[in-house]
């Protein structure tokens, strides 16, 4: 069985496409949808088993799409007719170049194309290192596109509606520009050939059997991006993109290749995890490749026997898989989408194959109270599917909040959790987490004397809070002479002032502090580690009031990734959240996008996901890292 990805922008037509290839023969198997952000399709052509993994479109569904391309032969971008609509592509682009797996771009709807072919390349082509190759170019007549001229072989093709296309001698008033974007072609692969490359400056008549062969080899070393032309609901294109898949997508092997090379497990790897689903009755599903040797019910993988395990091929009969088939594990709750299985042990797969940061945050609470325990086993079994849930607590409340690609995704969540475990939660922001710290010293003379029969409570102290600059926390020293307060009873002051700390006037930490105990008295019977502790924390907790407290907001560096042409679009916003630009430059590793560096507080976290969408068109994403904490007013916070 050979492998692929197919995806793109939402709306651009990918399961249109899925189907169109499945059914060229009538051989289709059962679609099987997963998870609401992907499909299995397997089917066969030309008496070969294929499967298609249809990835649903949408930033927030990009998490899905690395573990599939991992386990994938080939990736099929599906990209709209529409030069305005390139940048859209440019995620998936993005992401296709860092795992260095083979791609055709197919660009679909050709039929209503509003732009030329060659400037919706041109436009694709910002956001790719590697050079878009046409394959074809469009026969058109009277204005609309009725077919297309193949550039290897010099044949024309013109669409059917429904139907294979039909073969046709190619239009006079198209020769000179067949032969124009032919040699353009030529050339662009002739720079990874060297014998084709004699040939043309030779000026020799090119083969096309050695054409398929150049273009063959180009496309299993990832050095060229071919473009394919078509219409996936009029089935115009489709066949011609699936005999292209059929003689030049490499076998399990050369993708195993692949993977080893970013894998720290060598050839080591038999298996990858690439989609997952939690099914009613049956509980986690996860489908598999097999990417080395053969695996059925019983045999060890990722350290562990598997239980039930189906081939999703049309036909499969239960017999196990072989090596570049795919089948659906049962009762194999060792296994996880998102890694690579050796026999005894696994690996996460490489760093591209992983989702963005989850930035969009929500804390979360049960309806119901008896639904706690129900709640936390809910959100560990979604984890396991679902790589881009990243759960963990408010440090104050100790909720559970939930972190996802954007809101979107978090709708999702919150749908599973109702319908798939019934469990109904209420969702709130997360809360900044705030600290309270002061700005002026002052001195506090406390005496905390109690008495009620027997032993008492004696500690006298003075002390003096003094502030200290942002980021150098809690320091506490000590200016005792004469032994006014005995050694062994220091750390309990110290001990107090902490607890005190520990909860400011606002009932938030307090920080960059110092408490300097500077005298005190003590009583040879009634004094007490406990007595001093107490001491010390009712000491500090009046000087706080006399001290000019003030509440800090955390500031976050953030990195916004961003096509370059949204780059300008980013300062108003970023200013209008009350950030500092820190500047911006262009990614060496990412052709067309740029890396905006701002700090932000982290109360806007939330404001900055859903006007990134808007400004950038769900193309951007960003990551945060505390960066220090800042003087704020209640007013900076208050609506986050």
């Amino acid at each position: 069985m050979r492998v692929f990805t197919i995806l793109g922008p939402s709306q651009s037509g990918k399961s249109t496409l899925a189907a169109a290839l499945a059914a060229l023969e009538g051989t289709a198997g059962k679609r099987q949808d997963v998870a609401q952000v992907a499909a299995l399709q397997p089917f066969r052509f030309m008496n070969e088993d294929w499967a298609a993994i249809d990835i649903a479109g949408g930033p927030e569904n990009l998490a899905q799409a690395g573990p599939a391309l991992a386990a994938s032969d080939a990736a099929v971008l599906v990209v709209p007719a529409d030069a305005e609509a390139a940048v859209l592509s440019a995620p998936y682009l993005r992401l296709i170049e860092e795992a260095g797996i083979p791609a055709f771009l197919f660009v679909n709807r050709m039929d209503v194309a509003p732009h030329r072919v060659a400037r919706i390349v041109e436009s694709l082509q910002t956001y790719c290192r590697h050079n878009l190759v046409l394959r074809q170019v469009p026969m058109r007549e009277h204005g609309e596109v009725v077919g297309a001229v193949d550039l290897i072989s010099e044949r024309a093709w013109k669409y059917n509606e429904g139907r294979p296309s039909a073969l046709v001698k190619i239009p006079g008033d198209m020769v000179g520009r067949e032969q124009e974007a032919r040699g353009e072609m030529l050339e662009a692969l002739a720079d990874f050939d060297d014998h084709l490359m004699e040939e043309l400056i030779e000026d020799h008549q090119v083969l096309t059997a050695e054409v398929y062969d150049v273009a063959t080899k180009v496309l299993q070393h990832n050095d060229l991006v071919p473009v394919l032309l078509g219409s996936a609901s009029h089935c115009n294109g489709v066949q011609r993109l699936m005999k292209s898949l059929r003689h030049e997508v490499p076998n399990v092997g050369v993708t195993l290749e692949r993977l080893s090379r970013d894998s720290t497990q060598g050839s080591d790897v038999v298996a990858v995890g690439c989609l997952a689903n939690l099914v009613k009755h049956l509980g986690k599903t996860v489908t598999v490749r097999a990417m080395d040797g053969d695996m059925g019910n019983g045999v060890a993988v990722g350290g562990a026997a598997l239980g039930s395990l189906t081939g999703v091929a049309a036909g499969s009969n239960g017999g196990g898989l072989a090596s570049g088939d795919l089948g659906q594990a049962v009762k194999s709750d060792h296994l996880n989408m998102g890694y690579a299985y050796m026999r005894d042990g696994s690996a996460a797969l490489p760093e591209w194959a992983r989702p963005h940061p989850s930035t969009f945050r929500r804390m979360v609470t049960p309806v119901r109270e008896r639904d706690d325990a129900r709640l936390s086993v809910a959100l560990e079994k979604m984890g396991e599917i679902d790589p881009a849930l990243v759960v963990d607590h408010d440090a104050q409340t100790g909720h559970a909040v939930l972190n996802a690609q954007g809101p979107l995704h978090m709708r999702r969540i919150l749908g599973v959790l109702k319908q798939g475990f019934g469990v109904d939660v209420e969702e709130v922001r997360v809360p900044p987490e705030l600290r309270e710290t002061i700005t002026q010293s002052v001195e506090i003379h406390h005496r905390h004397r109690k008495q009620s029969g027997g032993a008492g409570q004696f500690a006298d102290i003075k002390i003096e809070l003094r502030p200290q600059p942002r980021g150098w926390g809690f320091k506490f020293e000590e200016q005792i002479k004469g032994g006014a307060v005995p050694k062994n009873y220091i750390p309990s002051v110290e001990a107090g002032a902490r607890d005190a700390l520990a909860e400011g006037l606002n009932g938030h930490p307090v920080d960059d502090v110092c408490v300097i105990l500077k005298d005190g008295k003590h009583h040879a019977v009634d004094s007490s580690d406990f007595a001093f502790r107490t001491a010390g924390k009712n000491a500090v907790r009046e000087a706080l009031k006399e001290a000019g407290p003030v509440l800090l907001q955390p500031i976050m560096r953030v990195h916004i990734h961003v096509p370059t042409v949204f780059t300008g679009g980013l300062v108003p916003v970023v200013s209008g959240m009350k950030g500092q630009i820190l500047g911006f430059e262009n990614n060496p590793d990412a052709a067309g996008w740029d890396v905006f560096e701002t700090l932000l507080p982290m109360a806007v976290q939330d404001e900055l996901c859903s006007s990134l969408a808007s400004v950038t068109r769900g193309t951007g994403w960003f990551s945060t890292d505390f960066d220090h904490y800042q003087e704020a007013k209640r007013t900076d916070f208050a609506d986050a």
